[in-house]
């Protein structure tokens, strides 16, 4: 089994913060959640789970979730990783356990 994991990109983050109706719910800069999703990333690769990088472009985010009828939050953004994954477009490529 493949999981997807949303890879944002620095340049858009303060974009993402506006658009996310949990915007609270984000960390409140780029780098905290860089740090964030890299340690949580690490871990779960050693849980021996296969892990894909998915690059986001709020842009490409927003129009999915408006095509959706959905708002741009935390279960859209998980939705959008899956639709991107069945896309073949995942970003960056697929981690394996065991190489980090």
């Amino acid at each position: 089994m493949l999981t997807g994991v949303a890879w944002y990109r620095r340049e858009q983050w303060e974009l993402l913060r506006y658009v996310s109706s949990d915007a609270d719910k984000l960390e409140d800069t780029y780098d905290e959640w860089l740090e964030s999703a890299e340690r949580t990333f690490k871990e779960i690769l050693k849980a021996g789970i296969n892990l894909v990088k998915v690059d986001v472009d709020v842009d490409e985010l927003v129009a999915w979730c408006r095509s959706q009828g959905r708002p741009v939050d935390g279960d859209a953004r998980s939705l959008f990783v899956t639709h991107k994954i069945r896309l073949g477009n995942r970003g960056a490529d697929q981690q394996r356990p065991g190489r980090e």
